[in-house]
This record gives structure tokens, C-alpha cells and sequence, in this order.
């Protein structure tokens, strides 16, 4: 099922030349990033990469939900960590990713941290986009 937004209330917008051994810009030139394939895959791994994008960008949307549904719960969650870990590999004759996410909110048991985490999977935008399509996996674990 398509879940579109009742509103748009922002547009992000970025423009990527050279693919994995390229350039991607954002349309207010905030982001300017060289981009370039990991070494495991035959690059220099010198700058970043679609994964790496994908991870910031997914570990960031989850930890807005993450500390919204805490809060509807009201727990402190303001120091909460979400580490996103992307994996890339074949599949067939294309190539495809999986999520793995690992949730870690200091002063709080792992079930509740699990439970939170399980909640905000339902609601961050990211894990609504790749339902269905993209392996993921939600997992609390004990804050460093």
C-alpha cells in the first residue's frame, strides 16, 4: 500500500553525475560530496558512497521517530543512539541492500529499548519506504 504524505512540507534535492565514482550536490550546495565505491568493491574508498548515504540518512530519520514515540510514551530519550548498518551484495543479476538496526538508549532495560525500537519502525518514514521491498531488522542493544 502507497502512504503519501496529506502535505509536502519540504523537498530535499540533490543532483549526482558519475555515479559511484561521481559527484552528488544538494540544490542549496549544503551537501557537495565526491563520491567513489568502497574498497571492498574496487574503489579507493576515499570519499563516500551510496550506502554510507543511505545509512546517515536512515540512523537519522530513525532516531526523530525513535525519540517521538518515546516521548508519546514518556521516556526520555534525547540520548538515544541509532547505528544503521546497509549492506550491499548481488542478487540475481542486479544488486540489492538490507537494513540492520541497532538501538541503543542509555538508562533504559533492553525490552523497553526493543519495544520503543519496534514502535518507531512502524512510524519512521525510512522503514515505511522500504517495507516489503528491503530486508530489515530492528535490534536494541546496551548503550556504550
Amino acid at each position: 500500500m502507497t502512504q503519501t504524505p496529506t502535505s509536502i512540507v519540504y523537498t530535499a534535492s540533490a543532483t549526482t553525475s558519475g555515479g559511484r565514482q561521481g559527484r552528488s550536490v544538494s540544490s542549496d550546495g549544503v551537501l557537495d560530496l565526491t563520491l567513489t565505491a568502497p574498497k571492498e568493491m574496487g574503489g579507493t574508498g576515499e570519499g563516500t558512497n551510496p550506502e554510507q548515504l543511505f545509512a546517515a540518512g536512515y540512523s537519522a530519520c530513525f532516531n526523530g521517530a525513535l525519540m517521538m514515540v518515546a516521548r508519546k510514551a514518556k521516556v526520555d530519550a534525547s540520548a538515544a543512539q541509532v547505528t544503521a548498518n546497509i549492506g550491499f551484495g548481488p542478487e540475481g543479476d542486479s544488486f540489492a541492500i538490507t537494513a540492520d538496526l541497532e538501538v541503543a538508549i542509555p538508562g533504559l532495560e533492553l525490552a523497553q529499548v526493543q519495544e520503543l525500537a519496534e514502535a518507531a519502525h512502524q512510524v519512521c518514514p525510512y522503514s515505511k519506504a522500504i517495507r516489503g521491498n528491503v530486508p530489515a531488522t530492528v535490534k536494541a542493544v546496551a548503550a556504550a
